[in-house]
């Protein structure tokens, strides 16, 4: 064990994680998928490489024990990082123990490292001692970049910083945010979450319509320069949204329906770990595109989809599988 926390996910009785990291044996560990030749030589691996060897392990990777192999257990995440720890000599890994038998559920419940978890990780790291330079080299970036990235909240308020957590929201999206007052910064975060839109044009969007009263230099050249251009900036903006939405509005009921049958029928292929495991060492591109159209959480205008539309969800979903 060692001094990790994790807290267990959904119903406390059946938890999806062992609350505390486990320390286990590199030789213990299974590869679900082949490290290839030109994957260590790319440069994703060498990046991961550097930083093992200059900051250490920062993620745990995510395994399950391997039910017929007595203290083995599978990798479900981290493949590249073990492969780092064991080409510099490390024998042993604290590792996150996924206890529920399904890769996909675990998959799905996976974030990769947002613009706030990336910026939080390089403060843990400053405050070990690490410095700019050396960070530098282990992630890749230039000192400058992480000097930037390590001063990503400074003027964003902490609600926002939750919010926008687990999102991909850009850099230069928090360099808009951080124009506004805390009050619109918590607005134009629950905006962009409702959107699912984290653009850095998104957020000038919000701050064009953001009351000058509301903004931190309402009297900056910036901020008259916006002021000056609101209104032709909402006018065009609308006009755009306009013409898309024309030329969406014929294809977008039939499209819907198709969608949502092959969503089902992929939640279903995907509850099977067996057929998870298979695609993850064939076609783990394939396995990446299934996942992300089952964990769209809802399907836009689903509501809207009856009477004749509904018979022909029906229709659609009595035909032979693909």
């Amino acid at each position: 064990m060692n001094d990790y926390t994790v807290e267990a996910e959904g119903d406390a009785s059946k938890p999806t994680f062992l609350r505390k990291c486990v320390r286990v044996a590199l030789s213990k560990l299974i590869a679900l998928k082949p490290i290839r030749p030109e994957i260590k030589r790319g440069g994703k691996y060498q990046q991961i490489l550097t930083s093992v060897r200059e900051v250490g392990l920062v993620e745990p990777p995510v395994v399950k024990q391997a039910p017929h192999k007595k203290g083995g257990f599978f990798i479900l995440d981290g493949h590249l990082r073990v492969e780092a720890l064991r080409e510099i000599g490390v024998s042993e890994v604290d590792c996150l123990v996924a206890v529920e038998d399904d890769t996909y559920t675990y998959n799905k419940h996976v974030n990769r490292l947002s613009a706030v978890q990336n910026h939080r990780m390089i403060v843990r790291a400053a405050n070990n001692g690490a410095s700019p330079e050396r960070l530098a080299k282990a992630l890749g970036f230039t000192p400058e970049t992480i000097r930037k990235k390590f001063k990503l909240l400074q003027g964003i308020c902490e609600e926002v910083a939750e919010l926008l957590a687990d999102t991909n929201c850009p850099q230069t999206t928090f360099d808009v945010l951080r124009r506004m007052k805390p009050v619109r910064q918590i607005e134009a975060a629950e905006l962009m979450l409702g959107n699912r839109d984290f653009t850095a044009v998104f957020a000038k969007a919000l701050l064009l319509t953001t009351p000058l009263e509301q903004l931190v230099a309402p009297n900056s050249r910036a901020n008259k320069a916006a002021g000056v251009g609101q209104a032709t900036g909402i006018e065009r903006e609308l006009a755009t949204l306009q013409s898309r939405a024309k030329i969406l509005e014929d294809s977008y009921s039939d499209d819907l329906m198709v969608l949502t049958v092959t969503k089902g029928y992929l939640t279903t292929l995907l509850g099977n770990a067996s057929i998870v495991r298979w695609l993850t060492k064939h076609h783990p591109e394939y396995l990446k595109e299934f996942e992300r159209i089952v964990d769209m959480e809802s399907l836009p205008g689903a509501a809207r989809v009856s009477g004749n539309g509904a018979r022909h969800v029906a229709n659609k979903a009595a035909q032979p599988s693909l």
